[in-house]
């Protein structure tokens, strides 16, 4: 049913149960695991960085090392129920990313965590997981979590 299926991963709380259940569907499916962590550019665009001299040191280096750090989470997970994995870094909007590679990558099923946050804030920043949902033209698993 499914032979390739891309988890996306922010490297939060949110992500390890979505992580869990995308490498459980990809080893019953014997399905090609695709991780994807984008790095988010309105993060680090908004920020100065007015205190760092070498670029290595600002923001965005620090969000490309939660990346690889999360991307290494899941090739681990993975690897313990051997399970394929392609890992993929990007920087911009993560909706966008997310969408752009399944369809660049004829993935079947796209995997998303996500927690449950206030009113306020969802109504002011939105959430990725639901733009993923509205945007995607793939199936759309959403993985909630407690927090």
């Amino acid at each position: 049913m499914y032979d390739d299926i891309l988890l996306a991963t922010d490297g939060t709380i949110a992500s390890e149960n979505a992580t869990a259940h995308a490498v459980g569907l990809a080893s019953l499916h014997d399905a090609m695991l695709h991780a994807i962590f984008v790095v988010d550019s309105d993060v680090y665009s908004a920020y100065s960085g007015d205190e760092y001299v070498d670029e290595r040191e600002g923001p965005e280096h620090g969000l490309e090392e939660v990346g690889e750090d999360a991307l290494a989470e899941v090739r681990t997970r993975a690897a313990n129920h051997d399970v394929e994995v392609i890992e993929e870094l990007r920087h911009g909007h993560p909706h966008e990313e997310i969408v752009e590679y399944a369809d660049e990558n004829d993935i079947d099923l796209i995997v998303l965590g996500t927690r449950r946050h206030p009113e306020e804030y969802r109504s002011l920043l939105g959430s990725v997981t639901d733009r993923v949902v509205r945007l995607a033209d793939q199936a759309v698993t959403v993985v909630k979590t407690e927090v």
